[in-house]
């Protein structure tokens, strides 16, 4: 066969010269090195040297006992560990034909980069290490990034506060233009779930971000007041960001003294408030504006006594009675039994939303934040002012509030699952 090179001599001296003297030293050997040597199989990975380099393959020594080959396809290595290879490198493959049409060993660097790939990827999850990831692509669902030369995904749940896309009423082609923003750039992340089989790589940017988090906390106890920004508004309440990119939870029961529908009534992006530290969890933060006002309820018996006509507006209905502004921090509840003295069966029989309507103040409890009221012109034996009977009515109206509470008030719930739930979905509502 004649000489092209290098690479072709070698094939030549590996297919042309299989003489008897080859045969007899290459079975020398193997007796020689007995129980000790396993000859490679297919599928084994098998340490090499590089004996020559050609433009589309790699021709390796395997423990000086056979020649391989690498070409093609087969020399992409997803670890990238070979991809500046010189003569003499030392080098893994995985065998993927004993003898090819050449009469070596077919061998791979994809296959074993694969697996040392994947193991590296292994080893930077069990120890948790933070890693540059640049990003490549977006959607709606989040971030594609390349770690190595392995493809992953960061969803949207997963990023930083600084880059969650906040979008007013939640236009989605404004969340995938916020997102496509930073391609290019390289996150810190770390990956949190893999699967090899699936070749599925998650990475989150918030993980990362959760330990220097943690050292920047360390700095702030429960009780200190902050000042920063609002940069966020969901049902549940405002993200609120103060100090080194820090960001806690204002829930909507914080908000404020008063009943909140909406917290977007109360704060909006952008906007510049003080906040009190309530809790400290973790890398969880909770926080309190109503804290740092004056409790309206503290002098409500004197503003609002027992027994008294006060106007009112109808704020909502439902099938238990009237919710009432008195003020735009104090309300009250008319159950259902205290609007009429005839026989309803709801509310809206007597009373519409936005109806201003002089009401008697039949009970109150300054620190539950309750207030009773009555449409009837004169108190029955139940709501006489008797201190036995402000004591029922009491109890009935923190049982009304209760109940109603629970099938239309906003209920405070775990602010981190809270939270986590409303992450996993798109970000539909919530501001830029």
């Amino acid at each position: 066969m004649a000489s092209q090179g290098g690479i072709i001599v070698l094939y030549s001296y590996m297919t042309d010269t299989k003489t008897a003297e080859q045969s007899s030293a290459m079975g020398e050997l193997l007796e020689k090195e007995g129980a000790e040597f396993q000859f490679p199989k297919v599928g084994d990975l098998v340490a090499g040297r590089v004996l020559a380099i050609g433009k589309n393959e790699v021709v390796i020594d395997v423990a000086g006992i056979t020649t391989g080959i690498v070409r093609g396809y087969e020399l992409f290595d997803e670890s990238g560990e070979y991809s500046e290879l010189t003569v003499g490198h030392e080098v893994f493959t995985t065998v993927m034909e004993m003898e090819n049409e050449q009469g070596v060993m077919e061998l791979s660097f994809r296959a074993a980069g694969h697996l040392k790939a994947w193991s590296n990827l292994e080893e930077l999850k069990k120890n948790a290490k933070v890693i540059d990831a640049p990003i490549t692509d977006a959607n709606r669902g989040g971030l594609m990034v390349r770690v190595g030369r392995i493809d992953g995904f960061l969803p949207v749940s997963q990023l930083i506060p600084e880059h969650y896309p906040r979008v007013d009423g939640g236009d989605k082609n404004k969340i995938l233009e916020k997102l496509k923003s930073f391609i290019g750039q390289e996150f810190k992340v770390r990956v949190i779930d893999l699967d090899e089989q699936e070749e599925k790589l998650i990475v989150s940017e918030r993980a990362a971000w959760e330990n220097e988090q943690k050292k920047m906390l360390e700095t702030y106890k429960v009780g200190d007041v902050v000042e920063g920004k609002i940069t966020g508004v969901v049902h549940f309440g405002a993200f609120f960001e103060f100090g080194e990119n820090l960001e806690g939870l204002i829930h909507i029961s914080e908000l404020a003294w008063q009943r909140i529908e909406d917290p977007r009534d109360i704060v909006h992006v952008g906007q510049t408030v003080k906040a009190q530290i309530i809790a400290i969890e973790g890398t969880k933060i909770s926080l309190s504006m109503k804290r740092l006002m004056d409790d309206p309820w503290k002098d409500v018996e004197k503003q609002y006594p027992l027994g008294s006509k006060v106007k009112g507006t109808v704020l909502k209905l439902n099938a238990f009675g009237a919710f009432v502004e008195l003020d735009k921090d104090i309300h009250g509840l008319a159950h259902i039994s205290e609007l009429s003295d005839k026989i309803i069966h709801h509310p809206s029989e007597v009373l519409k939303e936005g109806d201003e309507v002089k009401f008697r103040v039949v009970s109150i409890e300054p620190a539950q934040h309750r207030l009773g009221l009555s449409l009837k012109e004169k108190p029955s034996s139940e709501t006489e002012h008797t201190p036995e009977n402000a004591t029922k009515a009491a109890a009935k109206a923190k049982k009304d509030t209760e109940e109603v509470k629970a099938e239309d008030a906003p209920v405070k719930k775990d602010d981190a699952e809270e939270t986590k739930r409303e992450e996993k979905k798109e970000p539909t509502d919530e501001n830029e």
